[in-house]
């Protein structure tokens, strides 16, 4: 083999799959390469037919092979796998086998279950913009939308244009989610034909679903994993706390007594399954007016209230993480599907929450005198 076609292939190589978040060259999915003259092709192996990220792949192996000197030309002859290689393929990903959670304990992944004692507090948009700071700050990050009755964790992350989630690629029985905003995302809602139908499931459905998203959907090595739970005390809670006993809850209220109060029955559940309570965020905070005036619509307080009851009887008290203003930005946000701390940095709630992904960040629990604050890769 030429010194052209070593470099060639390396540089094809290193090309990183968008979904599957790995070099080319480490999956398998670079076939035969040759050069001649100031010519090279490259054959691409493509996991299934109609990949949704079959153009991306070939654009940036042809880039890649630009790049080495010397080559004004290159050739992309995309293939499809063979089971065989697909087989191999998932063998790769999943060497543990299929029908594995990989997120119990003993994970290195830190799992932040996102939960409210009621709906309209804001708890998914808190997760997706969590998440995306989470990954701006260099963490490898996914979110589970885990509200299967009110799923809307695609919409908030880019990833349902015109309404419509977009669907996830099946290799086999294995699942791979999509990437929004640097962040891989899998929701209940990527699965039903139409976005308006309602979800009507009683729990051992959700049980399924749940048990379903941890074990076949593919997130790779992530650093955190963020779950956006239904509002409430119900079914799914309960099966989260039985699948993932090692997630820590953040518990999301606004200042208002009607959430706070519900809200702590969430946090209450949570324990009761062994989970850890991570600290409370107030949502809705006052919102400063021109004058400099602050305007407390939601009420004020409500945080102090769910910590302080959370507390009772606790060696270590619950911990107020942080307020988030109320923010026309952060609803508009949510509306476009870009998050406020990606689109807009310097809005005091985009603010807020960045600060509190640094915050969670490096307040990582120690199990086993290990310390599992993360460092970003």
């Amino acid at each position: 083999m030429s010194n052209h076609t070593e470099l060639v292939r390396e540089a094809a190589g290193a090309v990183i799959d968008p979904e599957l978040r790995r070099s080319l060259g480490e999956l398998g999915m670079i076939g035969s390469v040759s050069t001649e003259n100031n010519t090279a092709s490259v054959e691409v192996r493509l996991t299934i037919s109609g990949c949704p990220a079959a153009q991306k792949i070939e654009s940036d192996v042809r880039a890649a092979a630009l790049s080495v000197s010397g080559i004004e030309d290159v050739t992309v002859d995309v293939q499809v796998m063979t089971a065989e290689e697909r087989a191999e393929l998932l063998g790769r990903l999943r060497p543990g086998g299929p029908k594995q959670n990989p997120f119990g304990p003993g994970t290195l992944t830190r799992v932040i279950a996102v939960t409210s004692g009621k709906g309209g507090v804001g708890k998914s948009t808190m997760t997706a913009n969590l998440a995306a700071a989470l990954a701006q700050q260099g963490f490898r990050v996914g979110i589970l939308d885990a509200d299967v009755y009110g799923f809307s964790i695609p919409a908030l992350m880019g990833l349902a244009p015109d309404g419509v989630a977009v669907k996830p690629t099946r290799l086999d029985d294995m699942i791979v989610p999509p990437v929004g905003h640097d962040v891989k995302v899998i929701s209940i809602g990527m699965f039903v034909e139409n976005a308006n139908a309602a979800v009507a499931w009683r729990g051992p459905m959700l049980q399924r679903t749940i048990t379903q998203f941890l074990t076949d959907v593919y997130f790779g090595d992530l650093d955190f994993l963020l779950l956006d739970l239904p509002p409430g005390t119900g079914d799914v809670a309960i099966t989260v706390g039985q699948q993932l006993p090692n997630a820590e809850v953040l518990v999301v209220t606004t200042g208002q007594t009607a959430a706070s109060e519900v809200a702590v029955r969430a946090g209450v559940v949570a324990r009761q399954t062994g989970q850890r309570i991570l600290g409370v965020v107030e949502n809705m905070g006052p919102l400063v007016l021109p004058d400099g005036s602050a305007l407390a619509l939601f009420g004020e307080g409500g945080a102090e209230t769910v910590a302080n009851e959370l507390s009772i009887g606790q060696d270590k008290a619950v911990e107020v993480l942080a307020k988030i203003p109320l923010s026309l930005g952060l609803r508009e946000g949510g509306d476009e599907g870009t998050p406020i701390v990606l689109s807009n940095p310097a809005d005091p709630a985009a603010q807020a929450i960045t600060e509190l992904a640094r915050v969670i960040a490096h307040s990582g629990p120690s199990r086993a005198g290990i310390n599992l604050g993360i460092t970003p890769a």
